[in-house]
């Protein structure tokens, strides 16, 4: 029943299978007038309201209500006359209960219209997509009080093209408000109506930090220690770029020239016919390749950057490391092992015996306990032995050609994994710069893990005179926030984390939801 405290039952009406009717009246002999809230007794009439309930068992509910009016009779009161209200069974002008109302509600928030609607027919509640919205526009978000702790970050619409601004309270963990999108106008309009803001986390965007300065002049802001780190992981590899030829002699130098299995697998036996992956991968080498070739040739012509990207449809970026890069920059190949080398052995000895089969070799080995499919056993057969034709003598392989990325490397400098440092060694003994302004890096990462403020005049005046001055300069002017970074706990972490959940509500609505239902969803999930 909705509610015992405000209505009883008098009867019970089963029609069939299809539907069950009660009539309800209310528990009390007097009523509040809400003019004056004064009590009242003095019956003026009655009349039913129909309302839907939550169904039993997936059969229908419906509730008639017996409602009543009753006389004011306070000499002051402007109200006459009035309707008494069962605000726990019903609101006003309501046709379903408060439970039903607030079932969709919930069921709106979790899945949106369309899921919403198909859910709550398979509940048994009648119900479309455009019911359920309206109800959810109705739903009065919680108002939050100005938080000490603020974090601003901004999020996607659409990548690349559109933005919006995320707002979290860091210390209760809660997103209290959504801005339509990324401006130092829309911020500083929200800071200066939500006063009271201590402390303010950040990433490293100008909009930010001058909305921040304007409207909250007071408040302590925190630039985000991760996004520090990118910001010097970007500015490193860029340094590398223009290195590019000589990262590759390196690798190259102190690649093992001893011959693998593999190699000598593959001076033995027939050249194996490429897959159709193999084929696309070259293509796209290709490609890559003579887009290339001619952006260089562009650059002999004596055009700019900017007009070469202009014409080739490539972005000033690229065609920038193309030419710090002093050689075509190939894509490293991935080294992953396939989970078939485990049973290499067996294979190998069951295809002396004869068998050619890749289903029964496929069932033999899940009965060994290998977990793959089909097809990456298949795989793996047509690239170890490809199709049976006689042998004959084939020219000598060409010796693989060793290349690395300025990524992979600034991978290596910065992890320093312990199978690097031969190519490390050699790449600081050939190149004293590298060598330089990669303890230059390093030791940014030292200053921002053990927050070492004390540190940081050194390496402000030893970075200026390396590759890495220009993001020294960027950075020395957010100079108070990156000191604010080394010495609060806050951080973006929490933000992010709220920056992901905001991005499943909005996938889920496929895009036809405005900013208001959007915003509704993710406070109300909050």
């Amino acid at each position: 029943m909705p509610n015992a405290a405000e209505v009883v039952l008098d009867q019970l009406r089963v029609l069939g299978r299809e539907q069950i009717v009660m009539v309800l009246r209310p528990s009390r002999d007097q009523s509040h007038c809400p003019a004056c809230h004064r009590p009242s007794s003095r019956i003026h009439s009655w009349y039913r309201r129909r309302l839907s309930d939550l169904p039993w068992e997936g059969i229908e509910v419906r509730i008639e209500l017996r409602v009543r009016r009753f006389f004011c009779d306070a000499d002051v009161c402007p109200q006459r006359i009035f309707t008494e209200q069962l605000s726990k069974t019903a609101p006003r002008y309501a046709r379903r209960t408060s439970r039903l109302s607030l079932a969709l509600e919930q069921i709106t928030l979790a899945l949106g219209g369309s899921a919403g609607a198909r859910l709550a027919e398979q509940l048994g509640i009648k119900a479309s997509d455009a019911t359920l919205l309206r109800q959810l526009r109705h739903r009065t978000v919680e108002k939050h009080s100005s938080p000490r702790v603020l974090g601003i970050d901004d999020w996607a619409w659409r990548k690349g093209h559109r933005y919006g601004t995320i707002l979290c309270d860091l210390e209760r963990g809660k997103v209290i408000d959504l801005l339509p999108d990324r401006s130092v106008e829309s911020t500083e309009r929200w800071l200066r109506s939500h006063p009271g803001a201590e402390v303010i986390s950040r990433d490293r965007a100008s909009l930010y930090a001058q909305a921040a300065t304007n409207a909250a002049p007071r408040a302590v802001q925190v630039a985000d220690r991760w996004h520090l780190l990118h910001n010097m992981t970007e500015a490193f590899t860029d340094a590398l770029a223009r290195h590019h030829r000589l990262l590759n002699e390196v690798a190259l130098a102190v690649a093992p020239t001893e011959t693998t299995p593999e190699r000598a697998q593959a001076t033995s036996e027939p050249e194996v016919p490429a897959s159709r992956a193999q084929q696309a991968q070259r293509n796209n080498r290709q490609r890559r390749l003579d887009r290339y070739e001619l952006v260089m040739e562009k650059l002999r012509q004596g055009l700019s950057q900017r007009e070469i990207g202009r014409q080739l449809d490539l972005s000033q970026k690229t065609v920038r490391r193309w030419l710090r890069a002093g050689d075509f920059p190939e894509r490293k190949r991935s080294l992953r092992r396939s989970s078939v080398e485990a049973h290499r052995e067996y294979l190998e000895l069951r295809w002396r015996q004869g068998c050619h089969n890749a289903a029964q070799l496929w069932r033999e080995l899940q009965a060994r306990g290998f977990a793959g499919r089909p097809h990456t056993l298949r795989d793996w057969l047509q690239k170890h032995y490809g199709r049976r034709r006689e042998r004959q003598k084939q020219p000598a392989p060409k010796p693989c050609q060793v290349r690395t990325s300025p990524r992979n490397v600034t991978w290596q400098i910065l992890k320093d994994p312990e199978e690097a440092q031969t190519l490390l060694a050699e790449i600081y003994r050939r190149s004293p710069e590298i060598a330089a302004f990669a303890a230059t890096a390093r030791e940014f990462f030292r200053i921002i893990r053990e927050r070492d403020a004390a540190a940081w005049p050194e390496w402000q005046r030893t970075a200026s005179t390396n590759p890495l001055a220009g993001f020294a300069k960027h950075l020395c002017r957010d100079e108070a926030a990156f000191l604010a970074a080394l010495e609060h706990p806050w951080s973006n972490g929490p933000v992010e984390g709220q920056v992901h959940r905001l991005k499943l509500i909005k996938r889920s609505m496929y895009g036809r939801a405005g900013f208001e239902l959007l915003r509704l969803r993710v406070l109300s999930a909050a």
